[in-house]
C-alpha cells in the first residue's frame, strides 16, 4: 500500500512509520517539525520506501499518485504545548483535519485519526469507556488540546456519515518509550531526566493521581489493527494497568540508581485525577491487549534516555 503518515517525525509517528516500512509499504511522512524530531526525520529518510514531506497539514497537501491510507498523528500533544502552541493545536485539529479528510475523499483513501484520552477530561467515570462523554472544560488551559481533539472526532464522523468516507478513530492513552521528546513536559521523561541529572523529581500534588502507561510498540500494533478493522467508532488503546504517579517516580529512581528526592508542587488546573481505559472494544474488535509490563517498558525507556544523556550524573 501507499500510505501517508502525518506527524511522522514525532514520537508515535516515527514508530508507526518504521513498522509500516517493515511490512513492505511505501510511506510518505509529513511533518513541519514544530514538535517533531529532526533526528527522527533523518533516520526515517534512510529507510527504503520512505519519503519525507516537510509541511504543515494546515496547508493543503498535494500528493501525486494513489493513496491507500492516511494515518493522522499530527498535533502537538504535550502539556508544555497546550499554552505555547495553543492556536497551532486548534488549527491543526480543525483546518488541518479538514485538509486531510478532503485528501482522503479525493483519493478514496481510509483515514485513521489519532484521538486521545484527553477527550474524557478529568473523568467522573472510571475506567473510561468510549461511550463516556467526558468532563472537559471548554475554556480551561487544556481546552485547546482537549476540545480540539473532540472537534476533530466530530469532523471525522461527519465526513464518514455525509460522504461515506472510510474512517477510523483511536483514543490514545498515556504512551511512552524510546524516542520520546526529552523536554515534552510529560511525567515519565521529566522523571527520567531529573533522575539522571541528580535533580529532585517534581510531582504534582501528593502523587496519588493515577495513570496507565502503554509501551509504544504495543500501541502501534493496536493502531495497525484498528486500521485493518471495519469499525468506525472510537476505540480506546492504551494499557489498563493503573499505577500512581508517585509509583512511577519511585520506579524511575530505582532503575536509574539515582539519589534524587521527591519534590511536591501544586497540581495544574484540570489535571486528571484518574486515567485508565476500558479496553473491552479493543480486545473484542481487534483481538488486541497490551503485552509489555510497565516495569519492563520503563527499563527500556530509561536505557534510551541514558544513551542520549552521556553526561548523566548517576
Amino acid at each position: 500500500m501507499r500510505i501517508i503518515v502525518t506527524g511522522a517525525a514525532g514520537f508515535i509517528g516515527y514508530h508507526l512509520c518504521n513498522r509500516l516500512i517493515g511490512h513492505g509499504h511505501e510511506v510518505i511522512g509529513v511533518d513541519n517539525l514544530v514538535t517533531g524530531s529532526e533526528a527522527n526525520a533523518q533516520d526515517l529518510c534512510r529507510l527504503p520506501g520512505f519519503t519525507m514531506v516537510r509541511q504543515d497539514i494546515c496547508e493543503p497537501l498535494r500528493i501525486v499518485g494513489p493513496i491507500d491510507r492516511i494515518y493522522n498523528m499530527a498535533c502537538p500533544a504535550s502539556p508544555i504545548d497546550f499554552h505555547e502552541k495553543a492556536v497551532e493545536i486548534m488549527m491543526t485539529c480543525s483546518v488541518g483535519i479538514k485538509n486531510l479528510l478532503e485528501l482522503a475523499r479525493e483519493h478514496d483513501a481510509l483515514l485513521l485519526q489519532a484521538s486521545t484520552s484527553e477527550c474524557y477530561g478529568d473523568p467522573l467515570e472510571h475506567p473510561q469507556r468510549e461511550t463516556y462523554r467526558g468532563n472537559v472544560s471548554p475554556i480551561g488551559p487544556r481546552a485547546p488540546y482537549d476540545e480540539g481533539k473532540r472537534f476533530a472526532e466530530a469532523l471525522v464522523m461527519t465526513y464518514h456519515r455525509c460522504h461515506g468516507l472510510h474512517t477510523r478513530l483511536v483514543r490514545i492513552f498515556n504512551t511512552y518509550g524510546p524516542r520520546m521528546r526529552a523536554n515534552d513536559g510529560r511525567a515519565l521523561p521529566n522523571f527520567i531526566n531529573q533522575a539522571l541529572s541528580g535533580q529532585p523529581l517534581t510531582l504534582h500534588g501528593d502523587g496519588s493521581q493515577t495513570r496507565s502507561f502503554c509501551y509504544v510498540d504495543d500501541l502501534v500494533e493496536a493502531i495497525l489493527r484498528a486500521a485493518d478493522s471495519d469499525y468506525h467508532e472510537p476505540i480506546n488503546i492504551g494499557n489498563d494497568d493503573e499505577i500512581t504517579v508517585r509509583q512511577a517516580a519511585e520506579a524511575v529512581i530505582e532503575m536509574t540508581g539515582s539519589k534524587s528526592p521527591l519534590h511536591f508542587v501544586e497540581r495544574p488546573v484540570n489535571d486528571p485525577e484518574r486515567r485508565r481505559p476500558d479496553l473491552t472494544r479493543a480486545r473484542e474488535l481487534l483481538g488486541w491487549s497490551p503485552t509489555t509490563p510497565w516495569r519492563e517498558g520503563f527499563a527500556r525507556t530509561v536505557e534510551y534516555f541514558k544513551s542520549i544523556h552521556p553526561t548523566a550524573s548517576v
